[in-house]
């Protein structure tokens, strides 16, 4: 048994070579993670512009676009057909052409004897013959070679004549030049008819975005309270999908309007039919003798009228009824009397940082209806002592008036949306009806004012009542 021979040094570093080269690429596969975490993030951050940009496009765009799309699909499939079918035919005219000039040269060959060499187009053993056309006529066979790559499109067409081949040759740059013609006239003839069908997309779109852009601008206009507003303005006789939508929105409109009707006349009735027995109810109590039962009967009595007496604000705002009576006033001593007349222990403070006092002395003049500010105030300062906790701070900053309490705020979801009737956020019975910030809310939409509820920094519920100026 004889030894294997030991490689040569050269081989050996051949080897090693070869050996490094391959432990490359899984070096370069074992880099830091950190490297192809970046190239991941940044692929996500494309992905997530990609979607952001299909999700900013509107609907006239797509509309658009995707009528362009499909047009250009069109055009390029009848330009593709259209191309094909041409080569086709230059092809096959070419060939017969080609075949029958062989026809007349192989005659002529066999009369004379010879190849009329003024003629370049034909040659015996042609040294620029293709080489599949040389083997088909050294087969026997007479066939033809179409060559449209080179730089000189040209057809060929061969045939045996003893041992030797007799070919033809006839150039086809006309026709070559003619097909390119026609491919620049499908392009632009293409890019005109996708132009026209985007225009026309863009039309179309403009019209069906316009409709839909109406009725979610009445949709908006409903949910914010307009329960007059309609869509209107379509045919009688369409029948498309946006002429339904329309329809369907004027009906539910109508629809909910008519329920919150029938329920705000319900609910004023009721107030209205409670008011008398009442009254009643609250005289008899006043007559009882003085005792604890009786405290706490006329106590029931006067809640009951305070509800009532409520509910029937609510109704009348619901129903658009109040009619502010408006004046200039200035606020700070407006505010200061309110806090007199409901014998409010909470003291008035004023802002004086970002304002300062006015240099004539006077106070800041606001437009507004002193009636329903107190009523506006005075809810907000009950419902800061009966749900969170003193001192009760009341602000005066400009135009503008803060009540704040140092409780535990109001709660997440009555931030998120709004205050709600009969709920009010206290976990035991008997706290209050939760119409307070209801009617406060609504009495500052009639006098032109704006109600912000908030939390402080610090702790507390924040509820900042800002007036137009005079």
């Amino acid at each position: 048994m004889t030894a294997a021979p030991r490689p040569r040094p050269e081989a050996r570093r051949h080897l090693a070579a070869l050996r490094r080269h391959l432990a490359a690429p899984r070096r370069r596969l074992a880099a830091p993670r950190g490297r192809a975490g970046g190239l991941r993030g940044q692929v996500d951050g494309l992905r997530g512009r990609a979607g952001g940009l299909r999700r900013g496009l509107s609907l006239r765009v797509k509309i658009s676009l995707l009528l362009a799309a499909g047009c250009a699909l069109v055009a390029v499939a009848i330009g593709l057909l259209i191309h094909q079918s041409r080569a086709a035919q230059i092809a096959s005219t070419a060939r017969e052409s080609a075949t029958a000039q062989l026809i007349r040269v192989r005659q002529l060959y066999e009369l004379t004897g010879q190849v009329d060499h003024n003629d370049t187009e034909a040659a015996l053993d042609h040294p620029a013959l293709p080489e599949p056309l040389r083997e088909s006529a050294r087969n026997g066979r007479r066939s033809t070679y179409l060559d449209l790559d080179g730089p000189h499109p040209a057809v060929w067409a061969a045939r045996p004549v003893g041992n030797r081949v007799l070919s033809v040759r006839r150039p086809l740059d006309t026709a070559a030049d003619q097909l390119q013609e026609l491919d620049s006239q499908l392009v632009a003839w293409g890019a005109v008819v996708v132009g026209l069908a985007a225009l026309g997309g863009a039309g179309l779109a403009s019209r069906l975005s316009r409709q839909l852009r109406t009725a979610a601008a009445t949709a908006r206009r409903i949910s914010l309270g307009d329960l007059d507003a309609r869509i209107g303005g379509t045919p009688a006789g369409r029948q498309d999908e946006v002429a339904e939508l329309a329809c369907a929105v004027d009906t539910m409109a109508a629809s909910l309007q008519s329920r919150l009707e029938a329920e705000q006349r319900f609910t004023a009735d009721v107030a209205h039919e409670l008011r008398t027995p009442l009254t009643g109810l609250h005289t008899a109590a006043e007559l009882l003798p003085p005792s604890r039962p009786t405290e706490l009967v006329q106590d029931r009595v006067a809640a009951l009228r305070t509800l009532t007496e409520d509910l029937l604000e609510v109704a009348r705002l619901d129903a658009n009824a109040e009619e502010p009576h408006l004046e200039v006033l200035p606020l700070d001593r407006t505010v200061e009397q309110i806090l007199q007349r409901c014998g409010l222990a909470v003291e008035l403070g004023r802002h004086e940082v970002s304002h300062g006092p006015d240099p004539d002395g006077t106070d800041t003049l606001v437009r507004t209806d002193a009636r329903r500010l107190e009523r506006i105030v005075a809810n907000l300062i009950a419902n800061a002592r009966r749900h969170g906790a003193e001192p009760v701070e009341v602000t005066v900053d400009g135009t503008s008036v803060a009540i704040r309490d140092h409780g535990p705020g109001f709660p997440g979801h009555l931030l998120k949306d709004g205050p709600r009737r009969f709920v009010t956020g206290a976990k035991e019975r008997g706290q209050g009806t939760g119409l307070g910030l209801t009617i406060a809310l609504g009495q500052a939409q009639v006098i032109g004012a704006r109600v912000t509820l908030s939390n402080a920094e610090d702790g507390g519920a924040l509820a900042v009542v800002s007036l137009p100026a005079a």
